[in-house]
């Protein structure tokens, strides 16, 4: 899943992206409001976490006109105004969750989690499809009992076909919510984390699970042979 970052404090930001990706969460991030605007009006984003005070443009404004154009993703207010008016405020003009400086990390993730779950966005922490279970909170993989390692971008890709299991999914749109915004679409990266993840869960197995779609992108199913 991909999440925006709209943070001015430049060393903060880098360390929620660091966390994020940790939590294989892709992560795009803006330093100011104007910029964060445009991203989020020219990306698609699962979850936006947005400080208030920014340059150029403030927090308040930029989640009221993602509202009135449509946007329905959960955002969160992270921000160092911890008047109860100032958080009424936010979540009155659509905010879905806000959270005050200096915060916990650990909080952070289980509040994004949990706006996750409440939405479209299907968020188990333990996925299974046939004898594979991805483990999200413990980082962990097994097929058949056996654990299997990933780095952090196979781990993102497996997680996105697991939740999306049956459903056709195009390079754009694997591109969109495992990669961040510097993705190169020229690229056959794709094609090559698809190739290791699948030498990774079904290389020498009957069942596989992970399928090509010519012309189209690939397909996560639990088809027995």
């Amino acid at each position: 899943m991909r999440i925006l970052v709209v943070e001015d404090e430049k060393k903060l930001a880098t360390y929620i992206k660091k966390g994020l990706e940790e939590n294989h969460f892709a992560t795009d991030v803006s330093n100011d409001g104007e910029e964060g605007r445009f991203m989020l009006n020219t990306n698609e984003y699962d979850l936006v976490i947005l400080d208030i005070l920014l340059p150029k443009k403030n927090g308040l404004e930029i989640v009221r006109e993602a509202r009135k154009n449509g946007k329905n993703m959960p955002v969160i207010l992270l921000t160092a105004k911890d008047a109860a008016e100032d958080k009424a405020r936010g979540l009155d003009l659509g905010a879905d969750d806000y959270l005050v400086k200096p915060f916990s990390f650990i909080e952070l993730i289980a509040r994004i989690r949990a706006l996750l779950r409440r939405g479209k966005v299907n968020c188990q922490i333990q996925l299974t499809v046939a004898d594979l279970i991805l483990d999200i909170a413990a980082h962990r993989l097994y097929r058949n009992g056996q654990p299997i390692d990933l780095t952090n971008k196979e781990f993102a890709l497996l997680e996105f076909f697991m939740r999306n299991l049956n459903a056709v999914l195009t390079r754009t749109q694997i591109a969109e919510h495992v990669w961040d915004y510097n993705f190169d679409s020229l690229t056959n990266v794709i094609d090559v984390f698809v190739n290791r993840l699948r030498n990774k869960i079904d290389k020498g197995r009957i069942h596989k699970l992970i399928y090509t779609i010519k012309g189209v992108g690939y397909v996560m199913k639990d088809e027995k042979p």
